[in-house]
């Protein structure tokens, strides 16, 4: 039986990809970049920030240090965080705070399995935060997805066995992490039925039957 739920948060709960590509498009433009797409923003989907950068320089011709790359990532941050400062309830995916309740209202324990070290931000400018129990984040983490371990420090902080949890996911990536960590996996977005997930839906405002997976 399923006793908590941990999702993803961009894509999932919250819509900041529009955010995220502005800001890497930003950082391009300056690095004199000037084919990176939303085709290339893609790519960047449920992996680290600094993975992401590199999808980014591969567009370019320039070798860059480990120093100046890791310069190149704080600024894109810094490009987010402030266009983050508008962020509100707004940006929360439709049958977001529906699902949310329902979860609560039924006993489980819900986290976030987030890469983002902006996660917390995000659940605090948008409200979801009060929702949440526990988050796991990539101020937690060393390994990105589909290692497992951004789940694993939200079971853990649960309190829960790793084969208890449920992993709401829309990146492949993000589903590969959640089976490596031996849990049940949901995968939600426009691509869900390329992530091979334990059970499919095209968002949270789909007709799921939370039942049947919770008591699996």
């Amino acid at each position: 039986m399923i006793r908590g739920v941990i999702f993803d948060l961009d894509g999932v709960l919250v819509s900041t990809d529009e955010l995220h590509f502005e800001a890497w498009k930003m950082l391009a433009v300056e690095l004199g970049i000037d084919k990176f797409t939303r085709e290339d923003n893609k790519k960047q989907k449920g992996v680290s920030r600094m993975e992401s950068l590199e999808v980014v320089l591969s567009k370019g011709s320039k070798i860059y240090s480990q120093e100046m790359k890791e310069e190149f990532a704080e600024r894109k941050n810094n490009y987010y965080k402030k266009l983050l400062e508008e962020l509100d309830e707004r940006a929360i995916l439709p049958g977001v705070t529906e699902c949310l309740r329902m979860l609560k209202s039924n006993g489980n324990l819900i986290g976030i399995g987030s890469v983002s070290k902006n996660a917390p931000l995000i659940l605090e400018k948008t409200g979801l935060i009060k929702y949440i129990d526990k988050v796991s984040c990539g101020l937690d983490i060393t390994r990105s997805k589909p290692d497992p371990e951004v789940f694993e420090v939200a079971a853990n902080k649960l309190g829960l066995k790793y084969e208890d949890c449920l992993v709401v996911e829309d990146s492949l990536a993000g589903i590969v992490a959640g089976k490596a960590a031996h849990m049940k996996t949901l995968g939600v977005g426009s691509e869900y039925e390329l992530l091979r997930a334990d059970y499919e839906a095209t968002g949270l405002d789909a007709e799921i039957d939370w039942k049947a997976i919770l008591e699996a």
